[in-house]
């Protein structure tokens, strides 16, 4: 078995790998490294196997998406540790030795984000994941050095390694005995928010989600999907609601969401006066997806669900209202209430 895999999830992305996968075999010394591709139409194949022999190669049977396409590949790897690593990310020189060390020291730590810098600009953290996720009480995730569209710059604000309610998919470490406890990603997300399902559902189970600021990664964000396209909205808005009936706690269940709803209709009605019609009908067919969806979801929970999930009540409307628009505002706002 190996110690840990750095696992690259593909699918036509054969420009990425050919300018980002130069920098994890080059700074991944010791770790197996791997492309799982999804049944690609591209050259994808052809370039890692004559460029890179060292890289193994996993084929899917077809293009699953994120989840189903991770689930599919990790069946046919054997290590402690998985790294799964965007095709878009790129790594740093001894990026994976901080990650293996809080592993190794912690053992009841199950997952690890490492710092997410934009690989456009630098000195800024990228969207998605930036310095690791938390969650309001009605499921909108949000990061530190990244509330909604206001993105901070790095100064070493959060230079520190904390626990986090999610870790970002982009660059996500788990043990491999807890991703398969947990059954891997929910498949039927095909891609976004599974990441943030999967730490939620560990984190009913007990394990411990962590930041590492001494690893650091280069994200480029959205080259498989960009931010403004509408099937990303409909992902996003379907998804976080199949997520909420699966792990928010019983009591105040229906309530939370119906009122997560009325929230997503004032953004379909926000989406419309931008003039951004694309945007609103993807909520529309969102709910429509969550209705047809919520009963099987229902069916899909577990016993137990932690009661303190969230960080704030609604960081809409500390951002939109009271335009606090940095984590650290957000979190000396709940250090106020508290005194």
């Amino acid at each position: 078995m190996d110690k840990i895999a750095v696992v690259i999830l593909n699918w036509n992305g054969v420009k990425l790998l050919e300018q980002f996968l130069p920098s994890v075999i080059q700074f991944s010394e010791g770790a197996a490294i791997y492309v799982a591709d999804n049944n690609s139409t591209d050259s994808s194949v052809a370039f890692v196997t004559e460029n890179f022999p060292t890289v193994k190669i996993i084929k899917n049977s077809g293009n699953h998406g994120f989840a189903k396409g991770y689930n599919d590949a990790l069946q046919h790897i054997d290590a402690e540790i998985y790294a799964l690593v965007n095709s878009d990310i790129e790594v740093t020189e001894n990026w994976l030795k901080p990650i293996l060390d809080t592993f190794d020291q912690e053992k009841h730590t199950a997952i690890i984000q490492p710092k997410i810098l934009d690989y456009k600009n630098k000195e800024y953290f990228e969207y998605a994941g930036a310095a690791g996720g938390f969650i309001d009480k009605y499921g909108f995730p949000f990061c530190r050095g990244r509330i909604f569209d206001t993105v901070e710059k790095d100064n070493g604000q959060y230079d520190d390694n904390i626990e986090l309610f999610w870790a970002s998919g982009a660059c996500f470490f788990i043990r491999k005995n807890v991703y398969h406890e947990l059954d891997g990603f929910d498949e039927s997300f095909f891609a976004h928010q599974e990441e943030i399902d999967l730490c939620w559902r560990a984190a009913n189970e007990g394990h411990i989600i962590k930041y590492n600021f001494q690893s650091v990664v280069y994200h480029v964000g959205g080259a498989t999907l960009q931010q403004g396209n509408p099937k990303k909205t409909y992902l996003n808005f379907r998804n976080s609601l199949l997520m909420m009936v699966k792990n928010l706690p019983k009591r105040g269940l229906f309530f939370v969401i119906f009122f997560r709803m009325v929230l997503d209709g004032i953004a379909g009605i926000r989406f419309l006066t931008q003039g951004k019609i694309g945007h609103t009908f993807a909520i529309l067919k969102a709910h429509f997806s969550f209705y047809c969806l919520s009963l099987k979801y229902l069916g899909k929970r577990k016993d137990f669900q932690i009661q303190q999930y969230y960080m704030v009540k609604s960081v809409v409307f500390l951002y939109y209202i009271r335009k606090l628009t940095l984590f650290k505002e957000i979190f000396n706002s709940i250090q106020n209430i508290k005194n």
